[in-house]
């Protein structure tokens, strides 16, 4: 008899213990997150993602992206791992809405934090003409877009490859200001899932804003690519 309850008051010490410590860890997660995601879960991720880019990937947390207080903006970057998205909201004081390929936004296990966090998907080997619908939308809603214009993973010793243009449409068709940044430092390069635990310190090269109100879209995209490509 003895023996039972010693046994019942140390697994009743663990319970105590392990809720004591799970409250602790996610008071600390609500205050690491700065980007608000309209959800409790939500925000707490957002405050996991933070404190895995700062500490682990080592990304300096004054690399805030310049984004406007509010209204519409395009995040354009750079794409050389499965990391990049990652970096980027960890990197913003409000929450970014990526376009995000079919096959990648259809993963099961990923498919309801996709749509929980407004991702766009979009169809690469279709006509694009739905998903740069929703994000005009999106963005004359005022929400924040980011993209990836290679429209998938290219690193810097590969051919040169032109951008996407539907930057250039969604810049004019809103007058969304394109953030430009460039993700440096990436240990897993060329990786998705695997880049996410390969320790790297990272950093996030920023550039003026830039307009697009009609023009030159060829002339624009080439000094675009340029930019992403570190020139």
């Amino acid at each position: 008899m003895g023996l039972k309850l010693l046994l019942g008051a140390a697994v009743s010490v663990w319970l105590v213990v392990m809720l004591v410590e799970w409250r602790r860890v996610m008071r600390r997660l609500e205050m690491a997150h700065v980007a608000d995601w309209g959800g409790k879960w939500l925000n707490r991720l957002d405050g996991l993602n933070r404190l895995w880019c700062w500490h682990f990937h080592r990304l300096d947390r004054s690399e805030m992206l310049n984004l406007p207080a509010s209204g519409p903006a395009l995040v354009v970057a750079n794409h050389v791992s499965g990391l990049d998205p990652l970096l980027l909201i960890a990197a913003s004081n409000r929450p970014l809405r990526f376009l995000i390929a079919q096959e990648e936004y259809d993963r099961r296990w990923l498919r309801g934090l996709f749509r929980a966090i407004g991702g766009i998907p979009v169809k690469r080997d279709r006509n694009p003409r739905a998903a740069l619908a929703a994000a005009r939308q999106a963005l004359e809603s005022g929400d924040v877009v980011a993209l990836f214009p290679h429209g998938r993973i290219h690193l810097d010793h590969e051919p040169r490859m032109r951008l996407k243009r539907g930057v250039v449409y969604l810049a004019q068709a809103t007058g969304a200001p394109i953030m430009p940044v460039r993700v440096e430092g990436i240990r897993g390069q060329g990786q998705t899932i695997f880049a996410v635990f390969m320790r790297s310190h990272v950093k996030l090269k920023h550039y003026p804003p830039l307009h697009f109100r009609g023009g030159d879209a060829d002339g624009f995209l080439r000094h675009l690519e340029s930019m992403l490509a570190g020139e």
